[in-house]
């Protein structure tokens, strides 16, 4: 599966970060057999609000760069691969949860849900425990709201992980700080994966309500967080609207060899 890679552009640094997952079927196939085998990993799902971030915040390129599953979240970066002449599926982190977990019990390997609220991720664990046959959480772990994903707390968090048991760590924060951590925490732990989820465990909980599933068919969920929040969301889809000229041609370029 990792000889896979279609490259995305990065606005204003002339570099790229390589989506090297272009299945479900092959990610699920790997990250099992790594479940299977306890070997490590670090999985984070790629939109176009990240990619617009990595301008702001070269850490957190950085941090992607660290991971060893990188996927397409978000409509805009599956279309983008498909101009610049690859198919990729459509692989977010709140589609992962379910099935990881299903993995993670087939394999009898505990896990951690790391991030949201203790609430919520006591919600998600039971439902995650009824859902996915033989799955077990070792811990819920909620971090502070001033959380440094590779300070000081994040290093007791990494001890607590260590202590836990566990084989795999659901990261449910938000970017960059999800994505930070894990990098952070998955370079200490080398056995352990990593899932950057986002809202996922919210959702599952019931903490957020996630876009009904014809939103999500027909490639809306993102009016739906827009009605639902407009001033916070506007904020954040009108620069990942202005890079998208730029990263079409891009991608045109790369499809047809002129680099």
């Amino acid at each position: 599966m990792m000889n896979w890679n279609q490259e995305v552009p990065l606005p204003e640094t002339g570099r790229s970060i390589a989506v090297n997952v272009a299945t479900r079927e092959a990610l699920l196939a790997d990250l099992g057999e790594r479940l299977q085998q306890r070997r490590g990993f670090c999985l984070a799902t790629l939109n176009l609000d990240h990619v617009v971030k990595f301008g702001r915040l070269p850490a957190f390129a950085e941090a992607y760069r660290q991971h060893s599953h990188v996927t397409a979240d978000g409509n805009p970066v599956v279309w983008l691969s498909r101009l610049a002449g690859q198919q990729v599926d459509l692989l977010p982190g709140s589609d992962l949860v379910v099935p990881v977990a299903a993995l993670a019990g087939k394999a009898e390997v505990p896990a951690v849900l790391f991030g949201s609220t203790e609430e919520a991720l006591e919600g998600a664990a039971r439902v995650l425990e009824t859902r996915a046959p033989g799955f077990r959480v070792a811990a819920c772990i909620a971090p502070s709201m001033n959380f440094d994903p590779v300070g000081a707390e994040a290093d007791r968090h990494v001890e607590a992980l260590r202590a836990s048991g566990a084989g795999l760590c659901f990261v449910a924060l938000g970017a960059p700080k999800q994505e930070l951590f894990a990098a952070y925490a998955s370079r200490q732990l080398p056995h352990m994966g990593f899932l950057s989820i986002g809202a996922g465990l919210d959702f599952l909980s019931g903490r957020q309500r996630r876009a009904p599933r014809l939103f999500r068919l027909f490639a809306a969920e993102w009016l739906w967080r827009l009605a639902l929040d407009p001033r916070r969301m506007a904020r954040r889809y009108a620069p990942c609207i202005a890079i998208l000229p730029r990263l079409a041609g891009r991608a045109l370029r790369t499809r047809f060899g002129d680099s």
